[in-house]
């Protein structure tokens, strides 16, 4: 099959940057190759929501309202057209006599996504800089994430907001921050339409978006979209996860959180795992126990039911709390010794050979004035920095894929056999293995994405 298509997103108000997304889809077997260009009509960051809209538009090629089985029947099933969410109830079909033999019943059909429809795994890290990974250049080894970038997509055009909350409300409605609310961080609104951190009901998120066509959907780990002064036990909960559109959540609310003895929640119940298991348990291993947990349990509920799974480690925001095992790791590799003005030529220069950046390109001066040169450095500032970023690093790789929690998870798809149905939308960092479901070059084809810098 081969189609070309322009798809204009209906869930999106006109004050939404993106106008169109013209895109091209080839299958084969197993494998969908997509490649997707926005046009926009302003600097907007990633619609993912778009891009998972057209994946399921396409994949199932439906162009109307699709009744599966017998209407009316218990097992009759709708695929809807996309046009309107929530669907417009479907009139009774039945009859209704005086007495129940004489009557026919009739039962709406349920909402289910397109037979082709992808499972869905966005991975977000936190404070991760384009070039911290070997994947894009960086000198900790991420094998994993090197094998899915070499068959994937690869994001060579970052736009970001440059905060927490901003870049999150963008990513999970598709919209300009300020159109979802989301001005500045939480913390910090004000009483003004774009800043007063309400993602108002008409700014569906795509968990939202997913839910309404019959995924199941979850969210694990940060969330920094709720208001400040609802971030509590008394709530209300609209602006939680739980209210959005996710399903599920297990994670903590905030800009971050002590990841050995976090605030944390599951739904809207605040839990205290880590009493149990003082000084052993961590919240990036405790968040994939839980996905994997959850996966797992709706494949077997309904393994014809895709999901949407948000996972947003709080790594590698501040605090940094690795565990000891992957400081000494990191340590022991000696990357930093030679200081940043050589790592940074190192990374540079890998970049180029990757083909990441111009191969004429230059780098920016040192800020001498701002940041005092290496080799002006005391040898006690010199094992101070080191020391940061290897427990920086020793966090980032706690929750990296090659040997933790983001490859757990896979692996867990995996065991339910679905792994190959995966759409991997890559924010910056995707953590998982394995071959996503719709991949193109590692051209940069998708152009627009971004990432949270602050």
């Amino acid at each position: 099959m081969a189609l070309e298509r322009v798809f204009e997103p209906r869930f999106f108000d006109p004050d939404a940057a993106w106008l169109a997304a013209k895109f091209s889809l080839k299958e084969s077997g197993d494998d969908l190759m997509m490649s997707i260009n926005f046009y926009t009509a302003s600097s907007a960051p990633l619609a993912v929501a778009i891009t998972i809209a057209v994946a399921l538009t396409s994949s199932g090629v439906v162009q109307a309202d699709e009744i599966i089985g017998t209407p009316g029947s218990p097992s009759a099933e709708r695929v809807l057209d996309g046009n309107q969410l929530p669907p417009q109830d479907m009139p009774f079909g039945g009859e209704i006599k005086d007495g129940a033999l004489q009557s026919t019943p009739w039962w709406p059909p349920r909402v289910v996504p397109p037979a082709e429809a992808p499972n869905v795994l966005l991975i977000i890290t936190d404070d991760a800089g384009f070039a911290v990974p070997s994947t894009f250049g960086g000198v900790i080894p991420t094998d994993t994430m090197d094998k899915l970038a070499a068959e994937g997509l690869s994001y060579t055009s970052i736009h970001s907001t440059s905060l927490c909350s901003p870049t999150r409300a963008a990513l999970i409605t598709g919209r300009n921050h300020h159109s979802a609310g989301f001005g500045v961080i939480s913390e910090q609104s004000t009483g003004y339409p774009g800043y007063n951190s309400i993602i108002s009901k008409d700014k569906a998120t795509v968990g939202r978006i997913l839910l309404d066509n019959g995924y199941n959907t979850s969210w694990f780990g940060k969330d920094h979209n709720t208001p400040a002064f609802e971030a509590a036990k008394s709530g209300p909960f609209e602006q939680w996860p739980t209210g959005m559109g996710f399903q599920y959540f297990y994670g903590f609310v905030g800009g971050d959180a002590n990841q050995w003895q976090p605030d944390l929640f599951r739904n809207t119940t605040q839990i205290y795992p880590f009493e149990e298991s003082e000084g052993e348990w961590n919240l990036v291993t405790a968040m994939a126990d839980d996905a994997i947990g959850w996966i797992n349990d709706m494949h077997q509920i309904d393994p014809s039911k895709p999901f949407f799974v948000k996972y947003a480690p709080g790594a590698t925001h501040a605090p940094h709390h690795p565990t000891k095992e992957w400081v000494e790791k990191i340590e022991a590799m000696n990357l930093f010794d030679d200081g940043y003005e050589a790592l940074r030529q190192t990374i540079f220069e890998n970049q180029k050979k990757m083909g990441l950046v111009p191969q004429d390109a230059k780098l920016a001066s040192w800020p001498s004035e701002h940041i005092k040169p290496w080799d002006q450095l005391t040898d006690v500032e010199k094992k101070l920095f080191i020391r940061q970023v290897e427990v920086f690093r020793g966090l980032r790789c706690l929750q990296r894929p090659r040997d933790r929690q983001g490859d757990r998870c896979c692996r867990g798809n995996r065991r339910t056999r679905q792994y190959s149905d995966h759409l991997h939308q890559r924010r910056q960092r995707d953590e998982c293995r394995g071959r996503p479901a719709w991949h193109s070059e590692r051209s940069g084809v998708l152009q627009r994405a971004q990432h949270d810098t602050r």
